[in-house]
């Protein structure tokens, strides 16, 4: 039976895959994409990896891709250079993909695979974020605190491409707002009165229909 909802949320995952780098329409795609994740979390629970597929699902799915969806909506994409270039990179991504395929082999091997190969199931106590985190933060800290580190200066770039050039808004400047004096916005101007003309003097008015 495991065997069974394992090839089941295999076939799910890679016929999903396929179907985001072929299929036309952005949104269907980011649609397939979600399906993608949804397999891999039910294949990560059938390693009893449960933190690592609801993070999956929490994140990516919760997060990510709803972002993605909001920009491919709000965004006008001209479809006809997609379809356009879909046929002319297609030897290209089966040869990036052909080989990423290649290094997975390479650097997994046959031996993590196969029934002999599967590792004893865990006591019913056994939690997978209490080990990971043990590793993560024992084992592993200093690859972690590089990561964050390359993430915080990518946030750092993003920030300083977005805002370089001149600033077109105005912003104000509370500070300033509050140390300001009467003499500084209001000025005083005194003038003459203009002397009244007797009205014998005064211009005749032109009568108006």
């Amino acid at each position: 039976m495991e065997q069974l909802v394992f090839y089941f949320f295999a076939l799910i995952l890679v016929g999903a895959g396929t179907m985001v780098i072929t299929v036309k329409n952005p949104v269907h795609a980011a649609l397939f994409l979600v399906l993608a994740f949804f397999s891999s979390a039910g294949l990560w629970l059938l390693l009893e990896a449960e933190f690592l597929a609801i993070t999956l699902v929490l994140v990516y799915v919760g997060a990510v891709m709803v972002l993605f969806l909001f920009v491919v909506m709000m965004l006008d994409i001209n479809l006809a250079p997609l379809r356009e270039g879909f046929m002319r990179y297609l030897p290209l991504g089966g040869l990036v993909a052909l080989l990423m395929v290649i290094a997975l082999a390479a650097a997994v091997g046959p031996r993590y695979f196969g029934a002999a190969t599967r590792p004893p199931p865990h006591l019913a106590d056994y939690s997978n974020t209490r080990e990971l985190g043990q590793v993560l933060y024992t084992d592993y800290i200093y690859p972690f605190e590089i990561a964050a580190m390359i993430l915080l200066v990518a946030i750092v770039a993003a920030i300083v491409l977005t805002m370089r050039g001149p600033r077109q808004t105005k912003a104000q400047r509370p500070s300033e707002q509050v140390a300001v004096r009467r003499e500084d916005r209001v000025r005083l101007v005194k003038m003459p009165a203009p002397a009244r003309q007797p009205a014998s003097e005064a211009p005749p008015r032109t009568a108006q229909r």
